[in-house]
């Protein structure tokens, strides 16, 4: 399997969502940096933080690089590689890869204000179709 469809096909888990936007902060960082960032919001020890970074390299999400014997990481996928990801899932799983039900149920069964339909309105003014 090449690097690009390892990537895409590689489901980011919540952990894995925690450690990235540290990396992508901070990149290319330590494990120790993540971990520390991380302090407040999940205590975990440094080998639950390298061994989850460990995976997510060999997942393709993120890259090491070494200086002597410090390993830096950095993420091989932007942020909106993931998003666009996670999103394109959601839809292909529960709305059969559909966007226009998916928003139906979207404006349907959610409480938007004003403001936010307006900008949503926007948006799709924006867009041009393909």
């Amino acid at each position: 399997m090449s690097e690009s469809k390892k990537k895409e096909n590689s489901e980011i888990t919540d952990a894995e969502w925690d450690i990235l936007k540290v990396v992508w902060q901070q990149q290319p960082c330590a494990a120790g940096n993540v971990q520390e960032a991380l302090q407040q919001q999940r205590n975990w020890a440094y080998s639950t933080v390298k061994t989850t970074m460990d995976r997510m390299v060999k997942k393709g999400i993120l890259k090491i690089s070494k200086i002597r014997n410090l390993q830096l990481f950095s993420a091989n996928i932007t942020e909106s590689q993931a998003k666009r990801s996670e999103i394109l899932k959601t839809i292909k799983r529960a709305f059969d890869g559909a966007l226009t039900p998916m928003m139906q149920f979207l404006l349907e069964n959610e409480q938007w204000s004003k403001k936010e339909l307006q900008q949503l309105k926007e948006l799709v003014d924006k867009s041009k179709p393909k």
